[in-house]
């Protein structure tokens, strides 16, 4: 459970204590997270290989569509919104959390291919 914490929160599989990201980003000001090329703990390598990346965007469509199915279940069915209304609120929370899916989707694919050498 500890892994998915530290998955979570960004933190180096290797360390547990370094940070991924070095700037958080800011959707609303156009900046995307920036991450850290080594971990400042321990010098773990986060990116692989070149173009090593790609597969986390798969992971971070899933987290969009869950996060799009959920407000739609929720605003739609529990709230009763009329559909032009849940579609709006559905694209302002896929924006709002278009950073924080950036972020987690590279850190679940550094931790999906992280092997201990321990």
């Amino acid at each position: 459970m500890s892994k998915v914490v530290d998955a979570l929160s960004c933190k180096c599989p290797n360390c547990r204590r370094g940070k991924i990201f070095k700037k958080g980003g800011n959707i609303l000001m156009f900046n995307i997270p920036k991450m850290n090329p080594v971990c400042q703990e321990c010098g773990f390598k986060f990116e692989k290989e070149t173009g090593f990346f790609f597969g986390a965007m798969f992971v971070s469509y899933t987290l969009a569509a869950a996060q799009m199915i959920a407000s739609l279940l929720l605003f739609w069915y529990m709230v009763d919104l009329s559909p032009l209304r849940v579609f709006a609120v559905i694209i302002v929370i896929a924006l709002l959390l278009s950073t924080f899916n950036y972020k987690l989707s590279r850190s679940i694919w550094i931790y999906l291919f992280y092997k201990n050498n321990n």
